[in-house]
């Protein structure tokens, strides 16, 4: 059986006997491209697939339907979530950890159905000309995304249902050979790393893409998009754009699971990724800490209960 008949399997069985209101999983849409898909009803679960163009992060959509004080339209104070099925690849489901850790919403909210993942094609959610995409893995690691090329997790790190059984080629990924980009700056001083970044954040142009795309962003109100904020202000100067950067990559440390889709998304093309990476190795080579591989706090964030 294929990943997708699998998935459309458990689908319309969750839907079906009631246990959750919403799948969040992939479609092919109209153009060609595989974008993602909420779906309500079981009749309807033909819509949704499984291919290589299915990149993009969907945990970023569970706090708006789990967590009832977050940032949802026309929610009510009496809004009370349903459970939600989401579709996670194995860098996804760290974010899950990182948002269970972080007490987002509680874990009997939510159906993870883990697809083992081989990689995700180059320009996918970009171009339209990828309508061909197959499930089988490709051998070509050069036809992948960077962040695949690198990755060595195939299997999701947390999951209810799991889609595909585990590779035996986990010998598949160019691991450190990649990471070119990443030695390069840390054989930069801090002044041409200075003079380096600095050149990247005047490219942007603030329209938060990244932000948007990004599960770890998820304050209801943006520090960096707030009229009376005493940090920085509203301008798009290179100061405000360096404060943004990185103020966002410190709210990240410790926190990133390394999906890249705020460097995927991002029009100016700025390397977002770079610096996030940075981040990480710092952040475990001084605390151990890696992010999204088990429901734990990160090593900077304080966490509330409500008991």
């Amino acid at each position: 059986m294929s990943y997708t008949l699998e998935i459309q399997t458990k689908a319309r069985e969750l839907l079906t006997s009631k246990q959750v209101e919403c799948v969040i999983g992939y479609e092919v849409g109209p153009r060609g491209r595989t974008r993602p898909a909420f779906v309500y009803d079981a009749q309807d679960v033909e819509r949704l697939v499984w291919n290589q163009a299915c990149t993009h992060n969907l945990t970023t959509y569970l706090n708006d339907k789990l967590n009832p004080q977050g940032p949802v339209k026309n929610k009510t104070k009496e809004h009370k979530p349903g459970r939600v099925a989401v579709v996670v690849k194995p860098c996804d489901s760290r974010a899950i950890n990182v948002l269970l850790a972080e007490n987002h919403f509680p874990r009997e909210l939510l159906h993870v159905i883990g697809v083992v993942c081989d990689g995700i094609l180059e320009k996918a959610g970009q171009s339209d000309n990828l309508r061909s995409v197959r499930e089988l893995p490709i051998s070509d690691l050069s036809q992948l995304q960077s962040r695949c090329q690198r990755c060595e997790d195939h299997m999701p790190v947390t999951y209810d249902t799991l889609i595909g059984e585990c590779p035996s080629h986990q010998e598949l990924s160019l691991g450190n050979a990649n990471q070119a980009d990443l030695i390069h700056m840390q054989a930069m001083t801090p002044a041409e790393r200075a003079e380096y970044w600095l050149s990247q954040f005047d490219r942007c142009i603030r329209c938060y893409a990244c932000r948007q795309v990004c599960p770890m962003c998820n304050c209801p109100t943006c520090l960096y998009e707030r009229d009376d904020s005493l940090w920085v202000g509203l301008r798009i100067g290179l100061n405000e754009k360096r404060t943004f950067h990185l103020g966002r990559a410190f709210h990240l440390a410790g926190r990133c699971i390394g999906c890249d889709e705020c460097e995927r998304v991002c029009p100016m093309n700025i390397p977002i990724s770079l610096l996030n990476r940075m981040l990480a190795k710092e952040v475990e080579a001084l605390f151990g800490h890696r992010a999204g591989l088990a429901p734990i706090p990160p090593p900077f964030v304080t966490v509330l209960s409500d008991s």
